[in-house]
Order: structure tokens, then sequence, then C-alpha cells
């Protein structure tokens, strides 16, 4: 009736049989259906999760991850840090096996999508419905460190010059990605003189909020003002909402899969290459040919 002790299996191996999961944020959507494709991969292979959130509620920083690490994990999956965050690089210089999510760092296998292309197939959308006043939800200022923000709102802006569009500033807010902060973004863009006739969201759940303050103002969504979101959050098809839909879970499948590989390797197989996964829009009933207002 022998049965292996796990505790004493890993001290003789060296191996600890846990994984370290480093995210600015835990209670999001995407976070939360990113790990949940890191969960499947890590429970069939027999290994822990340790999770380690770096962001607090105030923006604030909390205690470094590296000096938590050392011999209490065997590997480390970074999801969406800024590529130059300290903090990351710190994590980098351990040396431990390393697969990133979100962002890409030459030579560090990871996982993405094209967040350019996202942002350009979302405004170009609004744009083939005759859409010109188009307002963008940003996730925080332009010069924010988190690569979705800065590469969709490059997307929007090389949509919009291929239009021959000029973006106005003014219809440009932050929602930072929550519910509330696209509600409060989008009442600041249909507070404008002129108001945009489409919005592209840069993620689902701030363009629920902004849904909110449309109704709020009494006007009908897809018909007075269209609307556009990325993520594909399991509520886009049942609030109806147009969205540029990214394969969240798989995400966090693939990196925890080329993890696992890493630490099974042997030494002479070749890292997996950086992944990018595409992305689909999904019309639904937010987004409308623009009406000629009288």
């Amino acid at each position: 009736d022998y049965v292996v002790s796990p505790s004493a299996s890993r001290l003789a191996s060296g191996r600890t049989g846990s994984i370290a999961v480093i995210t600015p944020y835990i209670a999001r959507w995407y976070f939360s259906a990113v790990l949940s494709g890191v969960e499947s991969v890590l429970q069939h292979a027999g290994m822990d999760l340790l999770l380690m959130s770096v962001g607090a509620a105030d923006g604030l920083h909390r205690l470094a991850p590296a000096p938590r690490l050392r011999r209490r994990v065997d590997g480390v999956l970074v999801i969406a840090l800024p590529p130059q965050d300290p903090q990351l690089h710190e994590v980098l210089s351990l040396h431990m096996p390393t697969s990133l999510i979100g962002l890409a760092i030459p030579s560090v296998p990871s996982v993405c999508i094209d967040d350019v292309a996202a942002g350009q197939v979302a405004t170009q959308h609004l744009i083939n419905l005759g859409h010109v006043r188009i307002g963008v939800i940003n996730g925080a200022p332009v010069m924010s460190p988190y690569t979705a923000d800065n590469e969709r709102h490059r997307g929007f802006e090389t949509a919009m010059a291929g239009a021959g569009l000029v973006p106005d500033p003014m219809l440009e807010s932050y929602g930072y990605f929550t519910i509330a902060g696209g509600e409060q973004a989008m009442t600041a863009l249909l507070a404008q003189k002129d108001p945009p006739t489409a919005v592209f969201a840069m993620s689902d759940e701030m363009a629920f909020g902004a849904m909110r303050a449309i109704r709020s103002h009494g006007l009908t969504l897809g018909r007075d003002v269209s609307l556009i979101g990325v993520d594909g959050h399991d509520m886009s098809e049942f609030l109806d909402l147009t969205t540029v839909v990214q394969p969240v879970h798989d995400l966090g499948r693939i990196a925890a899969e080329a993890l696992v590989m890493q630490l099974r390797s042997t030494g002479s197989e070749v890292p997996p290459p950086s992944i990018r996964l595409p992305t689909q829009l999904v019309v639904r009933g937010s987004t409308s040919p623009r009406q000629i207002r009288g």
C-alpha cells in the first residue's frame, strides 16, 4: 500500500512541481479567462499554480515577484505586463523557463494576438458602415505602458488615415478597461457638441459600460450610436455587441503548453517560437450604417 510522497519526490528531483503566474490583475475577465486556459494544462500535467498579482487597485505595484520565486517554482508565466516593466526583467534575469502571454520579447516564448490588426479591423468596420465621426474609448492615456492600449490605438489611427479621416482629439476618452470606466467615458463623448455616430471601445467590458451610458441618454444602440469592442467576452453575444473576438482561453493554454515543454526539455529541443493567434470580427446589432442626422 505504498504511496509516493509528493513533497519527498520533489525534494529528490529538485523540482517543486509548481508554476508561478504573474499578472497585473486577477478580477478582470480577460485575466480570469486566460487563467482558465493555463489551469487546464497544468492540471493535466500534475502541476500546481502559484498566482502572483503585481498590480493594486490604487495603481501602485505590490511587492516585486522575483525574490519570492526562488526555490518555490519551476517556471513562470507572465500575463500582459508592460515589456519595459523592471519587475518583468527581474523575473527574466532568474533564467527560469518562462512563457509570456499578451506581450512579446525576443528569445522568450510568447503567445499573443495582433492588437494593431484588431484595432484596425474594428475601426474599419465602422468606416465601412459610413461613419466618419468615430470616437474611441481607450484604456488609459496613449502613453500607457501596456501593449494592448498602444497597439489597438495605433490600429485605430491606421484605419482612419487609410480612409482619409483625421481623428478628433475631443472624441477620445478613457475607460481604464472597466465597465464603470466605459460608462463614464461614453458619457463624456455624448456630452460633446457634435458627438460621435460610432465608437470603438478597446475592450468589451468598457463597451458594456458605454451601452449603459447610451441607453441612459435615451439613445438606441446601433441606430443612434454604433458601438464595437474587442475581446469576445462571454456576455458580448447576450448583449448583442459587435466585437473583435480574441481566443483568450487558447492564449493561456498554448502558453502553458510551451512552458511545460520547456520544463520537460532535455536541452536539445529548440524553445517554441513566439506565436500570434488570429482574431475574428463578429458583427451583431450594436453596429449599423450611419444615420443621416437632420
